[in-house]
């Protein structure tokens, strides 16, 4: 899965140092009204040096605030709109530094709750109309009424619409920046939950491979092991007894043996990059040779098989085969010896049944199976797999009966 690139952002130390250099730059302000404030007496008769002060200080009060405007959006807001409202009071003019309202407004929309920001907005427009009406009046005591007739709605209106732009614009953006901060985190969040599902699924799928590995590896060696060690007995007697019937019974060990090292050469292929061989499963054809195999082993067992050539799917024909595979390797491992079986295969009203009975010790070979062995638990799994059913336990009569069912 591609890895979502993630959207250019400042970090924590880049966003103090932006809002340093902000607030720096507008403290550029504050020398000017302090050497105003100083010649005052003698560069400006109308206007005391007192107002000046006041200009002063509320500019520092406008402006300090902004260095924390990230961390504590509602608080900054409340003090410089404080100082804003404290202005209209005590000036009867706009200060440069105002323009940390907007800057106010817009941190509140973006970082604070969307109601903060609305809220920041309505005193916004309120302090539109209200400095709006204060600046006006002081033209209008300025011009010693001589304005009045000019002043009204008509001037007016878009005195406080000029005013209201800077706010509503603030507003927007900073509702629209928090918006989409949200959108692309909870596009990170999102890729990133993918990113755990995909590896978690791999992980899954290599634990269910590793697992069909297992079974395949313990079906074959089981198998494979079970006839070469009945026929290696079955030569070393007959080498006693009739010294022409070894080389027939060693030739069927060593053909077994060579099944069953490039059946395992093929499953450890798997385990290796490149290196997968292309032999093909046993199909459902494979389980005639598998019964001639145990014959010659020297078994008593009877068959029943469905016709050569039916058309069944791969993966069931190879779970068939597995299962009478491995229920013939537990007759000659558990059943006793002289014990004989009957493998029943029926393909009939869409599904493939499986019966494997022998006549030997019954329930006692189930508990002797081997010690944390994979037989009946590896032939539960691949028919589960088929959502196909499996029956095990002691026959009617004597011996243990191996029953499945896969549907077609």
């Amino acid at each position: 899965m591609e890895e979502l690139v993630r959207p250019w952002r400042l970090g924590p130390r880049g966003r103090r140092w932006f809002d340093v250099l902000l607030a720096g730059t507008l403290f550029l302000i504050i020398p000017f009204y302090a050497i105003q404030a100083m010649v005052s007496g003698g560069a400006a008769k109308d206007v005391s040096s007192t107002n000046h002060v006041a200009d002063l200080v509320l500019v520092v009060i406008q402006l300090v605030p902004l260095l924390w405007r990230r961390r504590h959006p509602v608080i900054v807001y409340a003090i410089v709109a404080g100082a804003c409202g404290l202005q209209v009071l005590l000036l009867d003019y706009p200060l440069v530094s105002q323009v940390s309202f907007p800057i106010a407004v817009y941190s509140v929309a973006r970082y604070a709750r969307p109601r903060w920001g609305l809220a920041a907005l309505a005193v916004g427009l309120f302090g539109s109309f209200l400095g709006a009406y204060d600046w006006l009046g002081a033209v209008d005591a300025a011009s010693n009424g001589t304005a009045q007739d000019e002043i009204n709605w008509s001037t007016y209106v878009p005195v406080v619409l000029s005013l209201a732009t800077f706010p509503v614009a603030a507003w927007a953006l900073g509702a629209l920046a928090r918006t989409r901060a949200a959108y692309v985190d909870s596009l990170i969040q999102r890729n990133e939950q993918l990113r755990r599902e995909a590896e978690q699924r791999a992980e899954l799928g290599a634990t269910q491979e590793r697992a069909r590995i297992a079974r395949e590896m313990h079906d074959v060696v089981a198998h494979g092991l079970s006839v070469i060690v009945v026929q290696a007995d079955g030569a070393r007697y007959a080498a006693e007894q009739d010294p022409t019937l070894a080389p027939k019974a060693l030739e069927t060990v060593a053909q077994t043996a060579r099944e069953a090292l490039a059946e395992m050469r093929q499953l450890l292929g798997l385990l290796r990059d490149g290196d997968a061989l292309t032999r093909p499963q046993p199909r459902l054809g494979d389980i005639a040779t598998l019964v001639e195999e145990t014959r010659a082993g020297g078994m008593e067992l009877a068959a029943h098989l469905p016709e050569p050539g039916l058309a069944v799917p791969e993966g069931v024909a190879l779970t068939a085969f597995r299962v009478v595979q491995e229920s013939l390797s537990n007759v000659r491992k558990h059943a006793g010896p002289g014990a004989a079986a009957r493998v029943t295969v029926t393909a009939e009203e869409g599904s493939l049944t499986i019966e494997v009975i022998d006549d030997g010790r019954g329930a006692a070979a189930n508990a002797t199976d081997e010690p944390g062995g994979l037989g009946l638990v590896g032939m539960q799994e691949r028919i589960s797999a088929h959502n196909g059913t499996l029956e095990t336990g002691p026959a009617s009569g004597g011996g243990f009966r191996v029953y499945a069912r896969l549907p077609l």
